[in-house]
């Protein structure tokens, strides 16, 4: 059924046989026409503009209200009751006016355009919000791409500074979230990690190139400087009031510690670790497994594995790597995709 000027929905109950009308009033509010039919009619098929309600005593309870409140349709009833509390508990159930009887067709007339004027009124300004709020939500989401998309790039900087082509923070980064993901860590926390990831090594911007690049094992006093790169990064990004910097702080400073409080830089045992720290962990050393290195060439997936599940309970936290394990397939699928340049992208699939 179209809609037309305005859809009035009149409910007079007449000796308990509820019967509907349905009244057209045209621009000029006049031309009254009604059609009766049972209170079944399939109200989702009408564009309802505002209910007529006439109520008695036993029907002050009558619900009107499932019309305002879920459909925000104005109600307005006519009654012959005109006790205060009979129209207080008119506005309760929601309706918008209360008009008591004997009626004066005027003024009934001039009420019901007075509602459909502000309900349209409502409605317009309803539309405007949702679409206010749309083109925030847009300009908001463009203004994080290309936040992250500067993060992303000064990340892939310090990146090929250790002669990775850059892949390694998508694969880790969507390792990570893949993780998180299984470990039901929910979808707003596998985005900012997805998104805090790449900046796990920032510090190594910091790092010396005769040291980050050597080909062969670093001795004690390299070594020493080469941990200094979970510190670096930590400074880099602390005092941020953006949460994924935030987020990407802690892992900078964590994901080196290890289950059995042996790694660096603060020596953190178990659950003292930050989550993201132990899952980051994880990813980050399958890949660096996995891919080539200065001082080594990429080990194959089944020992790359077994590595990460002897690192259980002494490396890794037991249930990230549980939770790694349970989804070998999807993190196989991240490595095959993201190889070299082929892809460069920080998006939950």
């Amino acid at each position: 059924m179209d809609k037309m000027d305005n859809l009035i929905f009149e409910i007079f109950p007449w000796n308990r046989n509820f019967e509907c009308g349905i009244a057209h009033i045209d621009n000029q509010h006049q031309n009254l026409v009604k059609i009766l039919n049972k209170l079944a009619i399939n109200l989702a098929n009408l564009s309802i503009d505002l209910v007529l309600n006439e109520i008695f005593d036993e029907l002050i309870n009558y619900t009107g209200y499932h019309f305002s409140t879920e459909e925000k349709i104005p109600i307005i009833f006519i009654t012959a009751l005109t006790e205060v509390a009979d129209e207080t508990r008119g506005f309760e159930v929601g309706g918008v006016d209360y008009i008591t009887k004997p009626v004066s067709k005027p003024i009934v007339q001039a009420r019901v355009k007075t509602h459909l004027a502000l309900h349209k009124q409502n409605q317009i300004l309803e539309e405007t919000v949702e679409k206010r709020t749309a083109e925030l939500k847009h300009a908001l989401d463009k203004m994080e791409s290309y936040s992250l998309d500067s993060i992303i790039r000064l990340c892939r900087a310090s990146e090929y500074r250790d002669e990775d082509t850059g892949a390694h923070i998508y694969r880790m980064s969507h390792y990570s979230a893949a993780i998180a993901r299984q470990m039901s860590l929910g979808e707003t926390v596998t985005k900012w990690i997805l998104y805090a990831a790449p900046m796990h090594d920032i510090g190594k911007i910091g790092i010396p190139d005769r040291i980050l690049l050597k080909p062969g094992k670093l001795n004690d006093e390299e070594w020493q400087i080469m941990k200094q790169h979970s510190i670096f990064g930590g400074k880099i990004l602390e005092n941020s009031k953006a949460g994924y910097l935030k987020l990407g702080q802690i892992i900078a400073l964590t994901h080196h510690e290890k289950w059995d409080g042996s790694g660096y830089p603060n020596g953190l045992k178990g659950k003292k670790i930050p989550m993201v720290g132990q899952i980051v962990a994880v990813a980050d050393v399958f890949d660096a497994l996995t891919s080539k290195r200065p001082y080594k060439e990429p080990f194959s997936i089944e020992k790359s594995l077994d590595i990460i599940k002897e690192g259980s309970g002494n490396h890794f936290n037991p249930e990230v790597v549980q939770a790694f394990i349970a989804i070998k397939q999807e993190i196989l699928n991240i490595k095959e995709k993201f190889q070299d340049k082929n892809e460069n992208s920080l998006t939950l699939s």
